[in-house]
């Protein structure tokens, strides 16, 4: 009986054992062996060919952020290794877990100038949370165990395995495959609050007159929305969130302001962050677009700050209170320390506020959007928006009806092109629900030809491109900043559905707004891909959503 297996073979199965279902690659021909594996090999891994590894790395972040496990791809050396960085940096800001595995020349023609050689190490590493190119065969199990450990625990992040071609083909001891099961999804090994720590940000908060609470990604990651939501309520206190906040609470809660900040946060929304005497960050590294690059908090309004991170608390004001510790076991504690604690505890009057900021944030909406129709979007879709011309719209007015991660943007880095492929990972990780992905048509060219992918994956994704022909957000921020000084932002306009349709989509072109609705909903009804090509309003001459372009 063979007791040895070669190094493809042991990442594949070292992958099996974490639980790994779906990878999303790109073929090349230092990956040779580790296909080679993937087809000869009994498991139960789906691997989705992918037409660029950027895209492949934006699949596996989407794919991540709706299941809570791993999301994994992979890409061959040289040209494949840079093209996969974008949507690592990306995931490794956002605290999203994505393994990165690029194969790479033999170790044994290092510095012989082979064709694609780069120093691998060295390239991933200022991306990543964990980076190695493993040297021996017998080092991978180790290697790949290491990687998921650094991935889901602590604030979960990326990392990158350098797979060398020669390696794949060494033996490794079969009994070394083995993975803590534990790893498999996250937060991992979740660390609870410091003795005495959730009592001071309680107290703190209670001697507040009108304390608010601004969410990040980090909450919906912790999967801490229920003990959130009970905390808010008990106290009756106003829950507002970064861009990736969103889902901390349903927005159709009494409680939930919605989001504030430059990008989708509106005037309305600003009063609440400029009138607390108390800012509540949580799982929120209160960055430049959630406070409008710091106009609030200002000097004088207290800081108490929940996160798993304590390089976040403290970055960028002076904090009263810093709760370092996974939120879901920091919220559970508050709401335990409020059930024992002696005496009434007060109400802010949160849910008032917020009625009376969302009655005037939506009349304004109603007034600009001439219609009065409602989201014809099903209640469990996931959207997918670039960071471009539909972002500020979503996130300002739609309303999610539940918590949780049906809402997925890039914006730790806003790269262009992410949500053609993110809409794939994420169906890929929620197969029954419907997946809307939304973009601007300058979107759109840098990924069509991932279009292909989701034909040949049969996904029902619809598409939306909203198309103005020029780079909208840039174009914006010339005519704010630069006095109507436009250079190099405009380009031809293409026609989107045709393009969709040459890849077989079923595609619509819609000019003419009262056709919009008719569209939208046969492309939801259509059981296949589908793509509609909106032509719309310059952004720089739309009222978006936005308090500040640059920043």
């Amino acid at each position: 009986m063979r007791n040895t297996m070669n190094g493809a073979e042991a990442m594949v199965r070292s992958l099996e054992a974490h639980g790994v279902r779906h990878i999303f690659g790109l073929c090349g021909d230092t990956t040779l062996p580790f296909y080679d594996a993937m087809h000869n090999l009994d498991h139960n891994i789906t691997h989705v060919l992918t037409r660029d590894e950027r895209s492949a790395t934006y699949m596996a972040d989407a794919y991540s952020r709706v299941t809570g496990r791993v999301g994994v791809c992979e890409g061959p050396s040289g040209g494949g290794a840079t093209y996969i960085l974008p949507g690592l940096i990306e995931a490794n800001e956002s605290s999203y877990a994505v393994l990165s595995i690029t194969t790479d020349i033999s170790v044994a023609s290092y510095g012989k100038y082979p064709l694609t050689e780069v120093d691998q190490e060295a390239l991933m590493r200022p991306l990543t949370k964990f980076n190695t190119v493993i040297k021996r065969a017998d080092h991978i199990p180790r290697m790949v165990r290491q990687a998921f450990r650094a991935m889901t625990t602590g604030r979960s992040g990326s990392s990158h395995l350098g797979l060398p071609y020669d390696i794949q083909y060494d033996d490794v001891p079969a009994d070394d495959i083995w993975g803590d099961p534990k790893h498999q999804t996250y937060p991992a090994y979740r660390a609870a609050p410091e003795p005495g720590v959730i009592e001071a940000a309680l107290e703190a908060i209670l001697t507040a007159k009108t304390p608010l609470i601004v969410c990040g990604g980090g909450v919906v990651i912790a999967g801490a929305m229920d003990e959130l939501e009970k905390l808010a309520s008990r106290l009756d206190l106003a829950v507002a969130t970064s861009i990736s906040g969103k889902g901390s609470l349903a927005d159709t809660h009494p409680l939930s302001l919605g989001v504030v900040g430059s990008n989708g946060g509106t005037d309305e929304t600003w009063e609440m962050m400029e009138e607390a005497d108390l800012v509540i960050f949580m799982g929120c590294r209160a960055g430049s677009t959630t406070t409008s690059r710091w106009e609030a908090p200002k000097p004088g309004q207290r800081i108490v700050h929940f996160d798993n991170d304590p390089m976040t608390i403290g970055a960028n004001y002076p904090t009263e209170v810093g709760v370092v510790a996974d939120l879901k076991l920091a919220l559970a504690e508050a709401n335990a320390y409020l059930d024992a604690r002696d005496g009434e505890v007060p109400a802010f009057g949160g849910a008032v506020k917020v009625a009376d900021i969302k009655e005037r944030k939506f009349a304004r909406f109603r007034e600009l959007a001439k219609s009065d129709a409602e989201l014809i979007i099903p209640d469990d879709a996931i959207v997918v928006s670039d960071p471009g011309t539909s972002c500020p719209y979503y996130n300002a007015y739609s309303q999610q009806k539940h918590p949780g991660r049906q809402y997925i943007t890039n914006r730790a880095h806003g790269a262009l092109g992410y949500s053609l492929s993110a809409a794939l990972g994420a169906w890929f990780g929620r197969p029954d629900s419907k997946v809307v992905a939304m973009m601007g048509d300058g979107s759109f060219a840098f990924a069509c030809g991932e279009l292909e992918t989701v034909v040949r994956s049969n996904a029902p994704i619809t598409y939306i491109v909203f198309s103005n022909s020029n780079f909208g957000w840039i174009k914006a921020s010339q005519y704010a900043d630069c006095d109507k000084r436009y250079y190099n932002v405009d380009f031809n306009r293409t026609n989107q559905a045709a393009v969709a349709a040459a890849f077989g989509l079923k595609s619509w072109r819609v000019e003419k707004l009262e056709d919009l609705d008719r569209v939208m909903k046969e492309a939801f009804a259509h059981e296949g891909p589908t793509l509609i090509d909106v032509i719309c309003q310059p952004l720089e001459e739309a009222a978006a959503p936005v308090r500040r372009w640059m920043g």
